[in-house]
């Protein structure tokens, strides 16, 4: 072959490295060897919806269920995909062609506050350092996704360090209920005034920044920054969830779960790269079936709205949607609850290049232990090929230690993709 064959010329190179600059390609020609192996998903989710459900749903009352002792108190009903799931999720069951179900995510850690960490960031929580989302992974290795808006956001909870070792613009911009959207977004005077005053502090720092130069003092006046960006964006009505029309809402059901899915969808749809939406209610001890009697309706009908709707507009095949909870629920049901149980759980995700219709791994018959297993480093990794994320590029904390998307053992599960 012709040296031509192996090699981008120069224009395409420079046209790529200009691109990727601005985090608007993943250099597809300069991407390594081994990122390129399996499946055609590589780089193809352009947006991340990142459902955290809070509280471990139960596999086996949801997306895996089961007969015999272990049944819970729902029956497993049919769907447009070829697998069963719970008459707890009719909505879901209808949209179940465009989804795909891990029935084997494995994990050791059970306790709620460090499972949810660990599940956010695929590290094991730690007073000495505090680890990105993949949020900040990925502005990280692609750029800003959009020129003034942020390009990660949190629904329906706080933040918690979603930056890690990255800098603190990488932070997601929290929206603690997507009814009332950004918060305190008018300063008196105007952003005019904040301008000025914002002026005024950098000269009056400017000579302590000359002299002290700190990444930390750096970090907040880029943050500082980013924000007047975002006062003076034309697109901070892609916050603003009155917008949308009547039918659209209801669609979406008035929760905050629902509302944060529509809200979700308005921010990719603007150009936020990265948005989560927590669910909470799922840590179900005692009454089990009327806890979910009451919290699966409405979260059945957000999820599936936003996946239909992603749909209709064109948008979930370059968008990914990951439904993900820090543990699944244990297999003993007496007609109460289920304790917590990291051993066995069920994730799904949907768009961004994943098959559809498809399943995963499964569990034995009891749903207590997975077959093909997939731990929460695999997941991350499987998010981040999507995302065309380097997973063998090393980030360093400002101790100077290494770290990999999903950790060193992570492996991304490439049969999810077509």
């Amino acid at each position: 072959m012709l040296m031509k064959d192996f090699c981008l010329n120069r224009r395409q190179f420079v046209e790529q490295c200009a691109l990727g600059a601005f985090g608007l390609s993943i250099l597809p020609g300069l991407v390594p060897a081994q990122e390129k192996i399996g499946g055609n998903g590589f780089g193809k989710a352009k947006r991340i919806i990142f459902l955290q459900v809070k509280g471990g749903m139960s596999h086996i009352d949801t997306f895996d269920p089961k007969t015999g002792p272990t049944k819970g108190p729902g029956e497993a009903i049919a769907t447009k995909g070829d697998f069963q799931i719970t008459e707890y999720l009719p909505k879901t069951a209808k949209i179940a062609d465009r989804i795909s179900i891990i029935r084997s995510m494995t994990a050791k850690v059970g306790v709620h506050g460090p499972a949810q960490y660990f599940l956010r960031t695929a590290f094991t929580q730690r007073n000495t350092i505090k680890h990105p989302n993949l949020g900040a992974w990925a502005q990280h290795y692609l750029g800003q996704s959009h020129g003034t808006l942020p390009s990660s956001a949190c629904i329906n909870t706080e933040p918690k360090h979603g930056n890690g070792f990255f800098p603190t613009s990488f932070s997601p911009i929290p929206i603690l209920d997507p009814e009332t959207g950004l918060q305190n977004i008018e300063t008196p005077g105007g952003s005019a005034a904040l301008k000025k005053r914002l002026a005024l502090s950098e000269n009056l720092s400017a000579f302590f920044s000359a002299r002290y130069p700190d990444s930390k003092v750096k970090a907040y006046r880029e943050f500082y920054d980013n924000t007047l960006r975002l006062l003076r964006s034309k697109d901070l009505e892609a916050f603003d969830l009155s917008k949308e029309s009547e039918p659209a809402r209801e669609k979406y059901g008035t929760s905050k779960f629902g509302q944060g899915c529509l809200l979700a969808r308005r921010l990719v749809e603007t150009g936020v790269r990265f948005v989560e939406v927590a669910s909470t209610g799922w840590d179900m001890h005692n009454n089990l079936k009327a806890e979910m009697e009451d919290v699966s309706p409405p979260f059945d009908q957000g999820y599936a709205a936003l996946i239909s709707d992603l749909d209709d507009r064109g948008m979930l095949d370059d968008t990914l949607v990951v439904l993900a909870t820090e543990f699944g629920r244990k297999p003993e049901y007496n007609g109460n609850g289920r304790g917590h149980y990291p051993i066995c759980f069920s994730s799904v995700l949907a768009g961004g290049g994943v098959k559809r219709g498809f399943v995963y791994g499964s569990s034995d018959k009891e749903g207590a232990y997975p077959e093909n297993p997939v731990t929460v480093h695999d997941l991350h990794a499987t998010i981040g090929w999507a995302a065309g994320l380097p997973l063998k590029e090393e980030a360093f904390s400002s101790a100077g230690r290494p770290f990999l998307v999903g950790g060193s053992r992570a492996k991304p599960v490439t049969e999810l993709f077509s």
